[in-house]
């Protein structure tokens, strides 16, 4: 958003915060007793959630569903998160406007909540230069992800256990009373992200393949460098970019010079550019999903980070052609 439309939207959210809040009864009052917590991420629900247990109402901000990367917070967001006692997002590149959201709307109650602190950061895939640099995607501005740093730190499970130990000492600090349960709750979580992880390099130790191509946009860096993978991806780190023709000429020579059997695309995203690499590789589609958000079915069902996990290991195997 140009800074007038910000100014506006945040005065807007302002206004209707004003009218809507309860002045008899603050959000934190003891008439609810459990922490209110809103995220931004589905990983980051998944986590508050666990970790919080019966102690926190944990919510999504982002509908089940939407792609992630488009969202824009609404006046109505702006309401939720006002009554909430803590409002955790993933990082600055991720939601690079989180902070003055919740400073904007913030009474004094409300814990803010950088999950990524303490987690180094790799490059984003390099960016390629729209033939008319004034040009936006689907007529918006594209301001996510600046700065040229690849947000999708949850995607290397040392970088979830560090956001899990954030969000217990965010719950901790919030309720101190409740603080060896949450940190029971964090500890439990990340033993399973450490059984996790092992899963993951005995399961790609012995592959036939070391790399692996997504038509989607690059989201799985982490994920790669962390198991000593190359990875390419058809577009950038915006989600609603589309490869060149160059780009996609090359993502097919590649595929067949590897001699990749599989291509990957990604949860909520259309798969129209693996289906293309694909048609013209006699290549498989088969997904990986980076759990930025899930579908409303899986919401219903309850599924959880480390399951989505566990599929996309089986399916990574399937694509590395491992042993």
């Amino acid at each position: 958003m140009k800074l007038l439309q910000k100014t506006a939207f945040l005065a807007i959210c302002l206004t209707l915060v004003c009218a809507c809040k309860k002045k008899d009864v603050p959000a934190s009052s003891s008439i609810n007793k459990k922490m209110i917590v809103v995220t931004t991420l589905f990983p980051l629900y998944d986590f508050a959630r666990t970790i919080g247990g019966d102690k926190v109402s944990a919510t999504l901000l982002l509908p089940p569903g939407m792609e992630a990367h488009s969202f824009e917070p609404k006046p109505d967001d702006a309401i939720r998160v006002t009554n909430a006692d803590m409002f955790i997002f993933t990082n600055e590149y991720m939601e690079p406007w989180a902070i003055n959201f919740v400073k904007g709307l913030n009474t004094g109650n409300i814990a803010l909540v950088d999950s990524s602190k303490g987690i180094m950061f790799l490059k984003s895939g390099v960016e390629e230069e729209p033939e008319n640099p004034h040009e936006s995607h689907n007529g918006k501005e594209h301001h996510h992800h600046a700065g040229g740093m690849d947000p999708h730190v949850w995607l290397d499970f040392a970088n979830a256990q560090t956001m899990i130990d954030n969000i217990a000492s965010a719950m901790s600090a919030k309720d101190p009373s409740n603080k060896n349960y949450y940190i029971v709750n964090a500890n439990t979580y990340k033993s399973e992200l450490k059984k996790l992880d092992a899963e993951y390099k005995a399961g790609l130790s012995s592959c036939r393949k070391r790399a692996f191509l997504h038509g989607g946009h690059y989201a799985f860096g982490y994920l790669a460098h962390r198991y000593g993978l190359q990875y390419e991806s058809a577009s950038a780190v915006n989600a609603d970019s589309e490869p060149s023709a160059s780009k996609l000429v090359a993502l097919i020579k590649q595929v067949k010079a590897i001699g990749l059997e599989h291509v990957f695309t990604e949860e909520l995203l259309s798969p129209r550019v693996a289906e293309m690499i694909a048609k013209d590789t006699g290549a498989s589609i088969l997904l990986l999903h980076g759990a930025h958000n899930i579908s409303k079915d899986d919401f219903e069902k309850g599924v959880t980070f480390i399951s989505l996990m566990k599929k996309n290991l089986i399916n990574l195997q399937t694509g590395l052609q491992c042993r």
